[in-house]
């Protein structure tokens, strides 16, 4: 069995090497940079973690891997033009860097790369492979909708932003571990109850990311802090204050909201102020808990030993603890 930090490694060896077109050089130049721009390839060593729950030949999944990994950093790139984000990963988002086109197109060649490594998996998996990665795809576009529609929506509900992030951030880590568990040759119930287990692992993983956004320290976290709040972004710590809210904190918030100001620096003072009035970042910590703890639960249903998922536990302890 691979441990977490083996895999960890495993995945970085084969960023580095990752090769693709010479030319032309303004469209591969922008994909190099994203992906060699850190970050925590997550959703490469969880697909492969989940493979090798099941065959010690994980070689056969470190294409499929990569391909969730690049279809991952073609989402940042295009959230960011969306977004009008400055910074990823403590460096120039690439739209910054060169230009909104380039962004735009190098994202686009991210699609398809992602679709060549996926698919050269074992002809016998590929069915269900793709369906599961077409699914998780459009799931995401869907949930990147629901946040882009948030912003100009004036009432979110607890609800609707936890269906939001399921289909954002949660749908890509469930179907990374489902397709590393199909690569790998586990049966259908077990490659479900590792999907539920992403899934879990997921909305644990954006609620902290949203929290971190807040609370967070750029320097540690690669994204300007307070980044959230300048956006309107409808995230749990805004839609519980406001429901929490008294009359004049809820008009304060209300107003905080209305529009994008002009004076950020105030506008994430006098925001986090108020969250810090309702112990806003206590609740959201509780909620992420419990998300981990449903991960737990399903990951122990898995008909493997206890010893072959610790490497899975550590990952999720990980996730759920970090300050980036």
């Amino acid at each position: 069995m691979y441990s977490l930090e083996q895999a960890q490694d495993l995945i970085s060896e084969t960023v580095r090497n990752l090769k693709f077109n010479d030319e032309p050089v303004e469209l591969y130049k922008p994909i190099h940079y994203v992906l060699s721009t850190g970050g925590k390839r997550i959703r490469p060593v969880m697909t492969i973690m989940s493979a090798n729950l099941f065959t010690e030949d994980i070689e056969k999944a470190i294409k499929p891997a990569m391909g969730l990994e690049i279809f991952h950093n073609f989402t940042l790139l295009h959230d960011d033009i969306m977004d009008e984000a400055d910074v990823r990963r403590n460096a120039p988002t690439v739209h910054k860097k060169w230009d909104q086109n380039v962004a735009i197109l190098s994202g686009d060649v991210m699609a398809i790369l992602a679709y060549e490594y996926i698919t050269s998996c074992k002809q016998e998996k590929l069915p269900q492979v793709i369906q599961v990665f077409n699914t998780t795809a459009r799931q995401v576009c869907e949930g990147q909708q629901y946040d882009m529609n948030f912003e100009s929506k004036n009432h979110v509900g607890v609800e609707d932003y936890l269906k939001m992030i399921e289909m954002k951030t949660s749908v890509l880590l469930a179907g990374c571990m489902e397709i590393g568990a199909i690569i790998g040759g586990a049966d259908d119930k077990d490659a479900k109850l590792l999907s539920a287990f992403g899934r879990d692992i997921g909305m644990a993983f954006q609620i902290q990311d949203d929290l971190l956004d807040t609370y967070g320290n750029q320097e540690v976290f690669g994204k300007e802090i307070g980044g959230d709040i300048v956006a309107n972004k409808k995230t749990y710590l805004l839609i519980k204050a406001i429901e929490n809210a008294g009359n004049k904190q809820r008009e304060i918030l209300l107003n905080l909201f209305s529009e994008k100001t002009a004076n950020a620096k105030d506008k994430i003072k006098a925001t986090k102020e108020i969250f810090n009035e309702m112990n806003i970042e206590e609740l959201t910590r509780k909620l992420a808990l419990k998300y981990f703890e449903n991960a737990g639960k399903n990951l122990d249903k898995v008909n493997v030993s206890d010893e072959k998922k610790k490497g899975l536990r550590h990952l999720a302890n990980i996730l759920l603890s970090r300050e980036k």
